[in-house]
């Protein structure tokens, strides 16, 4: 930038703001002749002017950054004017000639001097500068610089005024990402007098590493009377805030229907940030619910303008079925899978959405696990429905058929509710379907228990703790699977791993894509990295890893969290206790504009018409009394005296027993004319 002139300090809007549309490959210098503002030569070599004397965060531009290899610190007492060539990913990795400095001269600058490289210091910086990456946003992929400042993306693009002191991380080419967000966790979720192996430290700091900048857990309370929504919610913000590593938001499990159940949701809803309810449709006699109660709790979450969820399999076979299992001998954990076939999925995902229409609630369907159920989601879209799908890491990654393992520590790894599919062509399927767009979210129902803990069931597969992990893998698995076979590119990878969880749970633009304004929140991509998954490396808790040994590519080589370097090449540096609690507002608009709209279009009204006084049919409703069936729980000496038999309904035979035995009697019978009259046995009354 050339040398200011006097007077320039009177006009700060004169000085000069390099543009371009976004996806363009240069800078263009706004021109003005004469003055200042002529182009000259050297105008972007790096200078040092005042920084009182300018208003930092406004000037942005789009073009391509550098991919030299090289790692830049600037330390400087006033502003430094930023320049950097990449080339295009793909082909050639021959450097854009601008005529700008090259990466040597910006390290021999007198400002560069004695600073340390991102390699050679962990420390963490309120300021950083990404260089020479790819910005892979939902919608747009574009070459610019970003500058990241107090937590915020403060600018994007090329030759970007920043003050001195930032530290500069170069992309080398790599995409720049939104922070993933895993819409679906279990940490620390108690089960059976214990908690799940992952606590909100360890299970976050493993999201981190993963690319995962924010969760989202689900709170779960116990299903006991005098049992509360928000207490439950409290004790879960007190376990998270004390050892979260990244922002989290919460759903609230609705484990119990009672009288004060909306009174707990609205004050959910205004005063706790949550804006998401689950239903069970499973879980008989524990967390089920009826349809009737779901119908009733559908419609106060549409008037709160929050989002339903459901956990989708028909409760009342899963019993009679898990019966069944334990009458054959089957007690380990083929028996859970044998217990609950797709079809109790796919019937329960139906009848979810049946309800949730006739409510005119939106619906968000966890852990979708079969064929069955994906395609009822995919045909209720293409009718018109309010409903979203959410495929989770180890439905995409993996399938059922090693509940069948002899080992019963690794069958036991797997069970989880919906369980696996055993058709092993299942993951390519929901792929597929995730790619086109008729699932939308993916999570990872992460809630892993450790051997020890999964033995609880061992002689009984209905007490094996159900959870998988899946909250580290989760991005490499969806970029593995769909990404590199063709199915879905960069863009659809961010919708379906951020962006499109943010606008479904009212976070977007905040969270889910990189922006001025945005959360700075980030992950340069590396889609060349090739990671092999084993429990030996990952950041679990667990012995055991449900996708050991898959050779998976794609893999994040820098996180950024809350404006921060949390993990480096392999190298996690994330603080507990740091992670923030983001409120969900309601009514997002991603999901309410077309419930608002079919709300007008619904309003019932009757058919104006006159009173009709014609004539009326008098109908004598005579009841028949049946008789009850005895059943367990009446006492013998309750029970009804059996009525007497009517001889002339019936056929005599010697034996003792009647042909019509089995027709239930009536108390008392009629007999419209004396025997020898006019009337016969067939005008009984």
């Amino acid at each position: 930038m050339a040398e200011q002139q006097p007077g320039a300090t009177q006009d700060e809007h004169l000085l000069p703001v390099y543009l371009a549309k976004p996806g363009t490959s240069s800078p263009k210098p706004r021109q003005k002749y004469g003055g200042m503002f002529c182009n000259v030569e050297g105008a972007y070599e790096n200078k040092t002017i005042d920084f009182d004397s300018l208003s930092v965060g406004r000037r942005s531009a789009r073009s391509m950054g550098r991919k030299d290899g090289s790692q830049v610190s600037i330390d400087s007492d006033g502003l430094s004017e930023t320049g950097s060539d990449v080339s295009e990913m793909s082909g050639s990795c021959e450097p854009v000639d601008r005529g700008e400095p090259e990466a040597g001269q910006l390290d021999q600058s007198p400002s560069a001097q004695g600073e340390d490289t991102l390699h050679t210091s962990h420390t963490q910086s309120d300021r950083l500068l990404i260089k020479g990456g790819k910005i892979v946003n939902d919608d747009q992929s574009f070459y610019a610089d970003i500058y990241l400042e107090d937590g915020i993306i403060k600018q994007l693009g090329d030759n970007l005024i920043v003050p001195g002191g930032v530290k500069i991380i170069e992309a080398n080419g790599q995409m720049v990402i939104p922070g993933g967000i895993d819409v679906h966790t279990h940490l620390q979720m108690p089960c059976m007098g214990m908690n799940s192996a992952d606590d909100f430290y360890q299970g976050t700091k493993a999201a981190l590493a993963g690319g995962t900048t924010m969760i989202m857990d689900h709170v779960l309370s116990e299903p006991e009377p005098g049992s509360s929504l928000i207490s439950a919610y409290e004790q879960w913000r007190e376990w998270a805030d004390s050892k979260s590593c990244c922002d989290y938001s919460l759903h609230v499990d609705i484990t119990r229907w009672h009288e004060g159940l909306r009174e707990e949701m609205e004050t959910l809803v205004k005063d706790k940030g949550v804006n998401s309810f689950l239903v069970f449709m499973a879980y008989k006699d524990k967390y089920q619910c009826s349809d009737a109660q779901i119908y009733d709790i559908f419609s106060i979450i549409r008037e709160l303008g929050a989002i339903a969820q459901v956990h989708a399999e028909n409760g009342d076979i899963i019993q009679e079925e898990q019966k069944r299992m334990l009458e054959l001998g089957i007690t380990g954990p083929e028996g859970h899978v044998l217990s609950r076939p797709e079809e109790v999925e796919a019937e329960a995902v139906y009848r979810a959405i049946t309800i949730a229409s006739q409510a005119n609630c939106p619906l968000y369907v966890t852990k979708v696990m079969s064929k069955g159920a994906a395609d009822v989601i995919a045909q209720a879209r293409k009718k018109g429905a309010v409903v979203y799908g959410e495929p989770v890491t180890a439905s995409l990654g993996t399938d059922g058929s090693h509940y069948w393992s002899k080992n019963w520590a690794k069958a036991a790894a797997f069970v989880t509710s919906p369980p696996l599919s055993t058709d092993t062509t299942t993951p390519d399927y929901l792929n597929s379907l995730l790619s086109c767009g008729d699932l939308q979210v993916t999570g990872s129902a992460h809630c892993a228990f450790t051997t020890a803990q999964k033995a609880i069931g061992k002689d009984d597969f209905r007490l094996i703790p159900e959870g998988v992990n899946g909250i580290e893998e989760r991005m490499t698995i969806v970029w593995d699977k769909a990404v590199i076979t063709g199915k879905m590119n960069e863009n659809e990878f961010v919708a379906v791993t951020s962006t499109n969880a943010a606008k479904i749970f009212s976070l977007y633009p905040r969270k889910g894509r990189i922006a001025v304004g945005s959360d700075a929140d980030l992950v340069i991509w590396d889609p060349e990295a090739v990671k092999i998954i084993s429990a030996k490396t990952h950041n679990l808790a667990i012995e055991y890893n449900i996708f050991e040994g898959m050779e998976c590519h794609g893999a994040p080589s820098v996180v950024v969290s809350q404006g921060k370097i949390v993990f480096e090449y392999g190298t996690i540096h994330a603080t507990e206790g740091t992670g923030r609690f983001i409120p969900k507002k309601t009514f997002p608009d991603y999901v309410y504009k077309r419930i608002k709209a079919r709300s007008k279009l619904a309003e019932i009204r009757g058919v104006p018409r006159g009173i009709y006084d014609g004539p009326v049919q008098d109908v004598t409703v005579v009841p028949r009394a049946m008789t009850p069936i005895p059943s367990a729980r009446m006492s013998p000496a309750k029970q009804p005296v059996q009525p007497p038999r009517n001889l002339h309904q019936s056929g005599f035979t010697l034996a003792g027993s009647q042909a019509d035995d089995h027709i239930p009697r009536r108390p008392t019978q009629r007999i419209s004319a004396p025997p020898g009259g006019r009337s016969n046995i067939t005008t009984l009354g």
